[in-house]
């Protein structure tokens, strides 16, 4: 089990409400029509009308997110128009949200392994064909294990 150090470890003399970075992220994104349509940008939809087609979400539902995750940083609007139509808005992925696919893809395997299904999706990496997961590695480049992995303050 993972561990607070330090001046963490005293959980009676601090309180992690309104600073947990958990907390700030579930704000951000903690709607489930987020997340799909996190996934969706990362498969490559751009355009509104897809994207609440796509997460099975009402138009107004689909704007809200988008608008929430434009504004989160995950997103980024960009104005196209089609010849003959009037100018709209698409929606990339910016770095940010480039940064933020492993928490959906560690969603993903969580469900596969643990929630009843048949779906017969899978992780692979695409160069070798080898099923992938997501791991936690510390900067030096070690597997860190769900009982290595310690909570503490920056140093400094």
């Amino acid at each position: 089990m993972g561990m607070l150090q330090g001046a963490l470890a005293d959980r009676d003399a601090w309180s992690a409400v309104g600073h947990c970075p958990i907390e700030k992220t579930m704000a951000l994104v903690g709607a489930k029509s987020a997340m799909l349509i996190m996934r969706e940008a990362y498969y490559g939809t751009t355009r509104f009308e897809d994207f609440w087609r796509r997460v099975g979400v009402t138009k107004a539902a689909a704007s809200a997110r988008l608008t929430d995750l434009v504004d989160a940083g995950l997103l980024e609007r960009r104005p196209y128009q089609e010849p003959g139509q009037r100018s709209r808005d698409e929606y990339v992925l910016t770095q940010a949200g480039t940064d933020f696919m492993p928490v959906v893809w560690a969603m993903f395997e969580w469900g596969r392994r643990h929630v009843p299904t048949r779906s017969r999706l899978r992780l692979a990496h695409e160069g070798c064909g080898a099923e992938a997961t997501v791991e936690i590695r510390c900067e030096r480049g070690h597997l860190v294990a769900p009982d290595e992995l310690v909570v503490r303050t920056d140093q400094g």
